[in-house]
């Protein structure tokens, strides 16, 4: 029985006929950059969302990017934020001239709330929580902050559609909330994607002409901006397969519930439920002892695993070249070292579950 991390091409068979006739439609029409599919597609994430207004971006890159900028972070401001995330989440940041001021984390690897007022200054232009995994952060606690401070919160939503705090949808918790709809997410598109979603209009208006090279009208450009357009072929796959979402995140919980029910071992650490958060499993991570001896005992088994992320990005490379002290987030390190991600995708069964939950208690007992 081989297991992967994910199945694409599952998704593929199921849905290639409907896709196939979406393609065909957008094609054979006049309209491949905007048009009506774009527009219902920003309405359709505004409704899920709950907020005022949407745009759609090429990539939740973008969306972080041209967040950030309507939000006026430019050189020498600061964004807080946190290390053990994707590349893009501190890259966006970086591009702008300003520098990411990391905090670190909870035993759950999201935001550690309590350490983001001590690191307030007077170059602190936003605060970036990224709801790592589909979960979310303790967003009443950094709300206030928020208010008290007038520092705008700009929440990477990646990996977050669809979750909620207290009834409240990601990307509705702050000024602004930047998705991806990267193939690997819950809501994927059939190659790079993403969007923005904000109650405020002079945001949405600025990101709207941003991304499109800045236009005011056909033929006026007020700013010079960019090409950050979502084209209207992964549009109109994403309008059906929103269609498809609620059943999508419904599988994944549920197969989140099995791991929590069949990994007995002692030794692996699983991350509690936070009774104000509906999370939708982007990933399942749990932290483990051997980590990377675990993780080739379950490909030998037929298992692949994924971790995210291995480096944090205040050790990486590039964060390195920029001539910042390293801070010192002693939990991100450890967590790093533990890591890994069981495959959760809404096509695993319940067999396929238990056996890799097997295999790990088998592996602690030897």
């Amino acid at each position: 029985m081989k297991i992967p991390y994910v199945d694409l091409s599952h998704q593929w068979s199921q849905e290639k006929k409907n896709i196939l006739n979406i393609i065909d439609k957008i094609a054979s029409s006049d309209l491949w950059v905007s048009g009506n599919e774009i527009k219902k597609f920003e309405k359709n994430i505004s409704k899920i969302c709950k907020t005022k207004y949407a745009v759609a971006l090429n990539s939740g890159t973008d969306a972080l990017t041209l967040g950030l900028a309507s939000l006026g972070v430019k050189k020498g401001d600061e964004v807080i934020t946190t290390a053990n995330s994707f590349i893009a989440s501190t890259s966006c940041i970086v591009h702008l001239g300003a520098k990411p001021i990391f905090v670190d984390v909870k035993e759950d690897q999201l935001i550690d709330h309590r350490l983001i007022e001590k690191n307030i200054s007077k170059k602190t232009k936003a605060i970036m929580v990224v709801h790592l995994g589909g979960r979310i952060a303790e967003m009443d606690y950094i709300s206030r902050i928020s208010k008290k401070y007038k520092i705008p919160i700009i929440e990477d939503a990646a990996q977050s559609v669809g979750s909620q705090y207290k009834n409240r949808p990601s990307g509705s918790l702050g000024k602004i909330g930047c998705f991806s709809a990267h193939p690997l997410k819950n809501l994927n598109a059939l190659g790079d994607s993403g969007y923005v979603t904000t109650n405020d209009r002079k945001i949405y208006d600025f990101i709207k002409r941003l991304s499109n090279h800045g236009h005011k009208n056909r033929d006026i450009v007020d700013k010079f901006g960019y090409v950050s357009r979502m084209d209207t072929i992964q549009a109109g796959i994403l309008n059906f397969r929103l269609k498809n979402l609620k059943d999508v995140i419904k599988k994944r919980r549920k197969n989140a519930k099995i791991y929590r029910n069949s990994i007995k071992t002692k030794k692996v650490f699983i991350p509690s439920e936070n009774k104000k958060v509906f999370n939708t499993y982007h990933t399942f991570v749990i932290q483990a002892p051997l980590r990377d001896k675990l993780k080739k005992y379950l490909f030998r088994n037929n298992i692949k695993t994924s971790i995210h992320y291995p480096i944090p990005i205040h050790l990486q490379p590039a964060f390195k070249k920029l001539g910042y002290n390293s801070p010192n987030l002693k939990k991100t390190e450890q967590q790093a070292k533990k890591i890994i991600t069981l495959p959760v995708n809404q096509f695993m069964t319940e067999k396929q579950i238990k056996k890799i939950s097997n295999l790990i208690n088998n592996f602690y007992e030897k």
